[in-house]
């Protein structure tokens, strides 16, 4: 499988830090963000990743050069900045005829189990299935809102007044039809301009595990301290994704809620 690691932000809310490193290289208890997201791609069956860059693309690729790892590694330099959906559209040649493809913001911190939201996606069958997180504040985040099959029937991004807990995770898995749905013109965002035009074609999938947007200066010191590691993945490199049979169990089915939207 394919994935997009979505890295071409300025990271504005964690200067001065990023004055002078890009906040994919920002480390986490010593380890680059890059490296721990290349390592759990690799873990869950991911075989070539794309990045984008801007703002210190220099530091990104003398990182990555030279560096061993199981998983085919571009880069791609904006000079303006497309958009976290706008960068899809322009690099959908690189797709090709993937039967599904990963989107992933690299300013996520996780320990979520790649593996098993492939399958529970290929499962069902949706245009795209996004990961879904209970927060606190949702009111800075892209809020979702299902009925009792998990189907996403309300999505808005930064709302002022919440209708829901549930929000993007930042973690999504597109099907060829997603790109369909992508606007014209640049820049272009997924919250803003793609997911709310494809209600009632989305799958939630609820994530449990450990997931952080270290996007902000709190939240960064925060991961220095709660931050588990991928040890707690029993996933090794390497190994293969399942492929579902017809009519066998999903993986973890979306959580029920009261009043059938979460």
């Amino acid at each position: 499988m394919k994935a997009f690691l979505l890295a071409g932000g300025n990271g504005t809310r964690l200067r001065p830090l990023t004055d002078s490193v890009p906040k994919c290289l920002l480390p986490i208890r010593g380890k680059p963000l890059l490296d721990i997201w290349l390592e759990l791609c690799a873990r869950s069956g991911i075989t070539e990743v794309l990045i984008n860059l801007h703002a210190h693309r220099q530091l990104v690729e003398k990182h990555l050069t030279g560096k061993s790892s199981p998983i085919a590694v571009r880069v791609v330099h904006e000079e303006q900045l497309l958009g976290s959906a706008g960068t899809i559209a322009a690099n959908q040649s690189w797709i090709a005829s993937d039967p599904a493809v990963w989107i992933l913001y690299a300013d996520v911190l996780t320990t979520t189990d790649l593996r098993r939201m492939t399958e529970f996606h290929f499962f069902h069958g949706a245009v795209a299935t996004v990961g879904l997180y209970h927060v606190p504040d949702p009111e800075r985040c892209g809020v979702a809102l299902t009925n009792s099959a998990g189907i996403i029937t309300g999505f808005e991004e930064k709302p002022k007044n919440p209708r829901s807990n549930w929000v993007f995770s930042g973690l999504l898995l597109a099907g060829p039809r997603f790109l369909d749905f992508i606007p014209p013109g640049t820049p272009a965002d997924l919250a803003f301009d793609v997911l709310p035009r494809l209600l009632g074609q989305l799958q939630a999938y609820h994530i449990h595990e450990y997931l952080l947007d270290i996007g902000t200066m709190p939240n960064y010191r925060k991961a220095q301290n709660t931050w588990p590691g991928l040890d707690v993945l029993s996933v090794q490199p390497g190994e293969a994704i399942p492929t579902p049979l017809p009519g066998a169990p999903s993986a973890p089915q979306p959580r029920k809620l009261s009043g059938g939207s979460s």
